[in-house]
């Protein structure tokens, strides 16, 4: 029997009452124990400090994370990162009845934060190399009600921000998603200064994760960070004073703030390792196996958020794996024009045909910054032998 974690919190395998530990996609047991001292010193300052919402800890956050960003660069911590992107959708003017121009095969956020609005996501299809929303199908995806378009830095892959915002009109606004890429550069600068505003997950298997659920959207633009500011807590312009419609109640917790304030000056470090990782994998695999990664042509720091490749029996290979006491993950199975919960409400703009192979094709491989070489070594042996 076999029992697995999905989560990433540590994997075991069990055969007929034998424990053995598997070569895990995450093991955030690990990242906590190389930084525990400072992080229940951070907790329990919080706990005694009897403010747990929308406290220093979180205003210290928002401000060392947008100089983290770059210059000029304003933070808005809300609650995760879905909310984030609908809250980052709203502030540049989506509503309903408008149309988001995104990619089918990054998980189905943006879908869903489409659907809270009542915007119509519309999909375009992605480049075969790093799978990214692709600039000329964006063109063509194009209509009068496109309001936005999100690129998501998927796997970690910086994504083509100024090639998409060479073919959109004025007045249609890019936002990245940069769930999976804190700390990634482009040309411009790091992702989340490259499109009009960006939305963050601090999910605690992100790069920079919390010890919960967490998130951000960081702009250059005063009015979208001071609209957002303002709809992550009920619309007020000031307390119990609601100026806005749609607001809510999203805010970042004091505890995770804390914890994220403890992780951020690690986040380079950890980058490092994770796209070391990612290229172990691919040197030792390369000529054998085929992996997701970025375009040589252009001058980006991706950060490995995951090490993704590509097998038409990718089923079989993850389950030998499995046996083999090595964990995978597919990120992500169906494309989301594919999902019953999005189907009727989005359009196709084109055939999605490269989506939908890589769906059916991607998996993803152990890749973290606490990964040690006799793992990725174990690791490397086992695929090696199935390819």
């Amino acid at each position: 029997m076999c029992r697995l974690d999905e989560l990433g919190f540590g994997f075991v395998l069990t055969r007929v009452g034998v424990t053995t530990r598997m070569v895990p996609l995450n093991d955030l047991r690990k990242q906590y124990e190389e930084l525990a001292s400072e992080i229940d010193s951070a907790v329990s300052k919080v706990l005694h400090s009897g403010w747990y919402v929308l406290g220093e800890q979180t205003l210290a956050f928002e401000e060392e994370f947008a100089a983290f960003c770059g210059s000029g660069v304003g933070c808005v911590a809300v609650a995760n990162g879905t909310d984030a992107l609908e809250l980052v959708l709203r502030s540049v003017g989506v509503d309903a009845g408008t149309e988001v121009i995104t990619a089918a095969n990054a998980g189905g956020y943006t879908s869903t934060a489409c659907m809270a609005i009542g915007a119509t996501p519309v999909y375009a299809d992605v480049d075969e190399a790093a799978l990214g929303l692709s600039p000329a199908c964006v063109a063509t995806a194009l209509s009068d009600r496109t309001r936005a378009v999100v690129v998501t830095h998927l796997y970690g892959i910086v994504g083509d921000i100024q090639a998409v915002k060479s073919v959109v009109p004025a007045g249609v606004s890019v936002i990245e998603d940069c769930s999976q890429a804190h700390g990634g550069r482009g040309a411009g600068g790091r992702v989340g200064t490259l499109g009009d505003a960006a939305a963050f997950s601090f999910y605690p298997t992100k790069n920079l994760g919390a010890a919960g659920d967490g998130g951000a959207i960081v702009s250059k633009a005063p009015l979208i960070l001071e609209t957002a500011r303002r709809l992550r807590q009920y619309g007020w312009v000031r307390r119990n004073e609601a100026c806005l419609t749609n607001g809510r109640n999203s805010r970042l917790d004091e505890l995770q703030a804390a914890v994220l304030r403890v992780k951020l000056p690690h986040l380079d470090r950890w980058n490092a390792r994770r796209h070391a990782v990612a290229v172990r994998w691919r040197e030792s695999l390369g000529d054998r196996l085929s992996f997701v990664q970025p375009s040589s042509t252009r001058p980006t720091q991706d950060v490995a958020h995951l090490c993704v490749a590509r097998h038409a029996e990718r089923d079989r290979i993850c389950a030998s794996l499995r046996d083999r006491g090595v964990q995978t993950a597919v990120h992500f199975p169906i494309p989301d024009h594919q999902q019953t919960a999005f189907a009727a409400s989005s359009r196709c703009a084109g055939s999605l045909a490269v989506a939908e192979t890589a769906c059916a094709e991607v998996f993803s491989l152990p890749c973290f910054p606490q990964l040690d070489d006799r793992e990725l070594d174990i690791a490397i042996a086992a695929l090696g032998d199935l390819v």
